[in-house]
C-alpha cells in the first residue's frame, strides 16, 4: 500500500538496482486503496487521483513498469493511462464488470485465484477475461483458505493453472498471511515466504509476487508478512539461480 512518495522512492531505487543485477523483468506494485482493509479504521492508502500521481512520478523517474490493482470497474480505464498491469485482487476475482473493463484496457491482467476457488474454476475466470478481449494473462495462486484465521498453499494448484495455457505467478508474502489473524488486522509468518517461493518455482510458477519494505514491523498494511527490502538481494540471488536451473532442467 502506498504510504509516502518517500517510500515509494526507497523501494523503487533499490528493487530497480537488485533486479537489474539478476537481470530479470521487473514490476513495481502499490496499491493507491486497500479496499478490503480489516477494519473500517485502518489507513486505506492516498486514493485514486494521489496515487496514481505517486506512481507516475516512480515511472518517470526510475523508469519501471507499473502495477497497481483495481475494485471498481470504472477505475481501469484512469488507472491504464499508468500501469502497465493491471491486478484483480482474490476476492474480487469473480466479479465480471471489473473482469470485463480490465480486459478492453489492452494492459497486462493479473488475477489472484480467490481463496475460496480450486485451481480448476479459475477457468471460468479466464473465459470471461478472453471473451471480452484480454490477452495478455497471468493468473496468480495465493494459498486458500483452511479453517479460520489460515492459509494453506497447494503446490498443485500452479501446475492445474498451467493447462490454461498462460502464465503462473506465485504470491510468496500474501500466501503466509493469516487473515484476520491479529483482531483488527492480518498476521502472517515472513519465515515462510522464501521456502514457498522456492516450492513454486520448483513446481513451474512463472514469476513471483512479494511485498517488500524497509521496516516490515512499521508498514502500515500487511507487515508480517512482508519480505524486509535488505533482505531481498540474497533471497533473489537464491530463487533466481533456482529458476534457471529448473528451467534448464526443461521439464
Amino acid at each position: 500500500m502506498i504510504e509516502s512518495q518517500d517510500c515509494l522512492n526507497m523501494i523503487a531505487k533499490e528493487m530497480k538496482r537488485i533486479t537489474k543485477t539478476f537481470d530479470i523483468e521487473y514490476y513495481f506494485k502499490a496499491s493507491f486503496d486497500k479496499a478490503n482493509r480489516t477494519s473500517l479504521n485502518s489507513y486505506r492508502g492516498p486514493g485514486l487521483e494521489i496515487g496514481l500521481d505517486m506512481l507516475r512520478e516512480v515511472k518517470k523517474k526510475f523508469g519501471l513498469k507499473i502495477a497497481t490493482d483495481i475494485h471498481e470497474p470504472w477505475q481501469a480505464e484512469p488507472v491504464a493511462e499508468v500501469a502497465d498491469m493491471i491486478q484483480i485482487p482474490a476476492f474480487l476475482c469473480r466479479q465480471t464488470d471489473l473482469l470485463v473493463a480490465t480486459s478492453k484496457t489492452g494492459k497486462i491482467i493479473n488475477v489472484k485465484k480467490g481463496q475460496f476457488l480450486a485451481p480448476w474454476d479459475m477457468k471460468n475466470v479466464v473465459d470471461k477475461l478472453t471473451a471480452s478481449g484480454a490477452k495478455n494473462i497471468i493468473l496468480c495462486e495465493r494459498g486458500s483458505s483452511f479453517g479460520y484465521n489460515t492459509l494453506v498453499v497447494d503446490m498443485t494448484s500452479i501446475t492445474e493453472m498451467k493447462k490454461f495455457g498462460f502464465p503462473i505467478m506465485f504470491d510468496a508474502t500474501h500466501s503466509v498471511q493469516r487473515p484476520g489473524g491479529q483482531g483488527t488486522c492480518t498476521g502472517g509468518d515472513r519465515t515462510r515466504v522464501e521456502p514457498l517461493a522456492r516450492a513454486a518455482i520448483a513446481v513451474g510458477a512463472d514469476a513471483l509476487f512479494m511485498e517488500v519494505h524497509p521496516d516490515p514491523d512499521k508498514a502500515m498494511s500487511d507487515g508480517p508478512n512482508m519480505v524486509k527490502l535488505s533482505d531481498m538481494e540474497t533471497m533473489l540471488h537464491k530463487l533466481v539461480s533456482l529458476y534457471d536451473f529448473m528451467r534448464g532442467l526443461d521439464i
